[in-house]
């Protein structure tokens, strides 16, 4: 079985485009497309930090044109995406349900989440969400005494995110970012598959779709976070490669797989002068040694670094031109005053010219997404120390200009 070679702009740009980032999706079908982005990234990870819109949002926003936060409620009222555990918690396609019974199982079977269960408060509340209808954690009134700090839950919202885990309830819908839950077989479209996946299937599902999604991987890649995996997925591996559906890819000295029409993936444009505001939770971005393999990027988010200790800032954003990365921006978005505060961007890229405008029409998207109506630039840096002040402030200056001439903010 042959072995294919790429070189390293190669590798990147089979990346990217199965990331999604160069389809433009339109909104004139803006649902069936953003249906569609979900099931070719297989996950979009739910995350509470919210300096900036969440990143489920922030996520989505940067591959779907004018996306809206009600277009992911749309989804999940009419259950085309349902939440669960990838990786971490985040909306997935109910065209894959059947993959998460696996886990789901495995809690009822005894596995824990978190904690341990209490089946007497779980019991109590199953039969009040079965003869009440859907309810909120807060609509428990049980209250845990003498407990201070977020993980000390009451034990009504440690009975819901158990009875959530192994499946006897689900998500149907979000109030703010209050979970709602509601009996499982209240919230399924009647004929979704429930049968249980053996382990070869759930491992050759796993493969494939990390494969439409990012391109190229090895075995840790796909098992990441999956405890108990690698074994059996490279054992899948070979399988689908001696069936000709997976090829393996050398790329410099490291070994990967990809699906077998690669080369016709290949043939797609990516833009080159489209830069991209992306998420620290980005699909593309979890794993970060992977970037710093495929992009030389090296990657930390900070808001949980004390912040002596943080280099670019909490809530830092890669900014993605074509398929480099030119630096990076710490922001926050005060949303009483409609205003958003690049509280430090870093720039990686001596073509600070020919970055300005793909920044500033980022910056534009960005502004509109965040619904802010001015924006200032409060510190500036780049990775080469000799680049200038005044350099600098010329970029910033031109940046700016491009805002005011494309969108009249305000500036501060």
């Amino acid at each position: 079985m042959d072995t294919f070679e790429l070189d390293i702009k190669q590798a990147q740009k089979l990346v990217l485009l199965q990331q999604h980032y160069a389809t433009g999706y339109r909104p004139s079908k803006k649902s069936s497309a953003l249906l569609a982005c979900i099931e070719q990234l297989s996950y979009v990870q739910i995350d509470t930090i919210s300096v900036v819109a969440r990143a489920h949002h922030h996520i989505l926003h940067s591959r779907i044109k004018h996306y809206s936060e009600a277009d992911l409620a749309a989804l999940q009222k009419n259950g085309s995406v349902f939440e669960y555990w990838s990786h971490a918690a985040a909306y997935l396609p109910m065209s894959q349900y059947r993959y998460s019974l696996v886990r789901k199982q495995a809690y009822k079977n005894g596995d824990e989440h978190w904690y341990k269960k209490d089946p007497k408060v779980m019991s109590e509340v199953l039969a009040r969400i079965t003869d009440t209808g859907p309810l909120m954690a807060k609509d428990f009134q049980q209250v845990q005494p003498n407990k201070k700090g977020w993980w000390d839950w009451k034990p009504a919202k440690i009975a819901l995110e158990q009875l959530f885990m192994q499946g006897d309830l689900m998500v149907v819908e979000r109030r703010g970012f209050q979970k709602v839950y509601d009996l499982t077989e209240r919230v399924i479209p009647i004929g979704t598959d429930t049968s249980v996946p053996s382990n070869a299937e759930l491992c050759r599902h796993l493969i494939l779709q990390y494969l439409k999604a990012h391109g190229l991987a090895r075995a840790e890649h796909i098992a990441y976070l999956r405890k108990g995996l690698k074994r059996h997925i490279q054992a899948q591996l070979q399988v689908l490669r001696e069936q000709g559906v997976i090829v393996a890819v050398k790329v410099a000295d490291q070994h990967y797989y990809a699906l077998a029409n690669f080369p016709e993936l290949l043939k797609q444009r990516l833009p080159q002068q489209v830069l991209k505001i992306l998420s620290p939770f980005d699909n593309l971005l979890i794993q970060r040694a992977r970037m710093r393999e495929l992009f030389d990027f090296n990657y930390q988010i900070e808001c949980y670094v004390p912040a002596a200790k943080r280099i670019y800032g909490y809530f830092t954003l890669p900014l993605l031109l074509g398929q480099r990365f030119v630096g990076r921006m710490d922001v926050k978005v005060h949303r009483k005053q409609q205003h958003m505060s690049i509280l430090h961007l870093h720039l990686e890229t001596p073509q600070l010219d020919a970055l300005q405008q793909p920044l500033a029409e980022a910056l534009q998207a960005f502004m509109l997404f965040q619904q802010a109506q001015s924006i200032a630039i409060e510190r500036l840096s780049h990775v080469d120390k000799h680049i200038s002040d005044a350099s600098l402030q010329r970029f910033k200056k031109g940046v700016l200009q491009n805002l005011i001439t494309s969108t009249n903010p305000r500036l501060i």
